[in-house]
């Protein structure tokens, strides 16, 4: 007799539908898996077997041959142990396989025939409504993620018990139900304020310019001033996320396990800190089983990068392809995949090896040689790609005893909002431009224009300050978020000068 059913697993962050077979002969008891199975989905043979006979439940003692379709997708997941054992179950009589078809079936077993969590689950309950299906079977760790996704019954399960008194209707299971803006607004907190910090103005100013236009920033400045405090701080000025945005980024991160059950859903934009220790496989992503990086893991964020020249130059560089295409591409010779990675990158840095180089407190130890030499960790085509370049100084004690009270994030979030919304206006029928620091240089001709009196302004800065080509596109994008958070439609004097100062690794005093 022969059962059918359907599960789902994961190609990268995506899932796709993977039917599933089963016969039984009479021949000698075997249990085999076809079908590109992985060695985890080939251990799954003991766990079912296990399962069931702890279910109270007699294994068959016949030659079972499991196939997953399609053949030529290698299966590389511990969520179909759930499927094969009640496809077994069905085809040897135990279940009625009516009503099977209905449902994709995902979950791990445990020996004893509980369910417990998989990776993906949001992925799979949308691949099972794009699939037809009326609803989705898997465990119970897993239904507020799953419940995400409108349209399909998301039915929660302990314990194989469960799945097969279901199937046979001596249990109803309510489906779980979740309020998805309730949801989306309790998960979507966070625990710092940049009300927090004291003091740093002119640091806070152009960390608003770069939330604004969403460019790639690093500070410099010497240890203790904040530059740490103040880069945490950033995703709470960045826009609110969408729901499309907060579930693109939930698959990502669901995809490796790390989604808090309670929550199912990432409603705050991610602030990943990977330490400069980290690999290019770590960063980028890859590995045996492809998984996505941190770079990825940042998508629709914050990638922080503390202590910039520590990284591995090679590390730093894979940076490249995110950073312009907002997306990476990983090939192996099992194949190739896809991560978004549209993420803001923050980076920060000393001024030189000791960190006291400018530093009017502090007596800087290093040689010119020694700065030149750690400020040349960071290549050219890195440093490119970042906007804005801010100095941070150590806060004077005069600044941390004041009781001034300190702008709050959602004061700043509002101004943020508001020049991303002129952004969206101005750049709808623009590709892949989601915010000035998007332009292109053929866009930057089009709406970043400079009346005669800011062409002045700019050309004199260029001679006196020595700034190379590239910087001068920078400091056009720059100027027209300025011009954004101040409401004007063109760009001025006043815009193009503090831009200006957002260039500091440019300037001829750090050559």
């Amino acid at each position: 007799m022969i059962s059918r059913l359907f599960s789902s697993t994961l190609e990268g962050v995506e899932a796709y539908i993977v039917e599933i077979e089963t016969d039984l002969t009479r021949a000698l008891p075997a249990l085999n898996i076809v079908g590109m199975p992985e060695r985890v989905v080939k251990e799954a043979k003991d766990r079912v077997e296990s399962a069931i006979k702890n279910t109270g439940i007699q294994f068959p003692t016949k030659k079972i041959t499991v196939n997953l379709a399609p053949a030529e997708k290698r299966k590389e997941s511990s969520g179909f142990d759930l499927p094969i054992a009640i496809g077994i179950l069905a085809a040897s009589g135990n279940l009625i396989s009516k009503g099977l078809s209905d449902y994709t079936i995902v979950g791990e077993l445990s020996l004893g025939g509980g369910v417990r969590k998989i990776n993906g689950a949001l992925s799979i309950a949308i691949a099972t409504r794009e699939g037809g299906f009326k609803g989705l079977i898997l465990p119970e760790e897993n239904a507020p993620e799953a419940a995400v996704v409108d349209g399909i019954e998301v039915i929660p399960v302990k314990s194989l018990r469960d799945v097969i008194q279901f199937m046979k209707g001596e249990t109803k299971i309510e489906p779980f139900c979740v309020d998805l803006e309730k949801l989306f607004d309790s998960a979507g907190k966070y625990n710092v304020d940049f009300s927090d910090v004291i003091g740093q103005q002119s640091a806070k100013r152009a960390i608003e310019v770069a939330a604004a236009g969403g460019h790639n920033l690093l500070m410099i400045g010497p240890p203790g001033s904040g530059k740490t405090m103040l880069a945490k701080r950033i995703p709470t000025i960045l826009p609110e996320m969408t729901i499309d945005e907060a579930l693109e980024t939930t698959k990502i991160h669901s995809s490796i396990g790390l989604i808090n059950s309670g929550k199912g859903i990432v409603a705050t934009r991610p602030f990943r800190s990977p330490h400069h220790t980290i690999s290019n496989i770590g960063l980028i992503g890859g590995g045996q089983r492809i998984k996505p990086g941190e770079v990825s893991l940042a998508h629709n964020g914050v990638l922080f990068l503390d202590e910039l020249p520590e990284f591995n130059r090679n590390v730093l560089e894979v940076l490249r392809q995110p950073l312009e295409n907002g997306e990476v591409t990983i090939s192996r010779a099992v194949g190739s995949l896809t991560f978004p990675s549209r993420f803001m990158l923050v980076a920060a840095m000393n001024p030189c090896p000791c960190g006291y180089f400018g530093d009017p407190y502090h007596t800087c130890t290093c040689t010119p040689n020694m700065i030149q030499k750690y400020m040349s960790k960071i290549s050219g085509p890195l440093l490119d790609r970042i906007d804005i370049h801010i100095e941070v100084p150590a806060v004077k004690y005069k600044e941390l005893m004041t009781k001034r009270k300190e702008e709050s994030s959602d004061d700043i979030r509002e101004r943020v909002q508001k020049a991303r919304e002129m952004q969206n206006e101005r750049y709808r029928g623009e590709d892949k431009i989601y915010s000035n620091a998007h332009l292109t240089a053929k866009a930057v001709e089009k709406y970043c224009k400079l009346d005669s009196e800011s062409e002045n302004l700019l050309q004199t800065a260029i001679k006196r300050f020595g700034f190379s080509a590239r910087a001068y596109n920078r400091i056009l994008k720059v100027s027209r978020t300025i011009a954004d958070l101040d409401g004007e439609e063109n760009i001025k004097p006043a815009h193009v000068s503090e831009a200006i100062q957002y260039r500091s690794l440019d300037r001829r005093f750090w050559l």
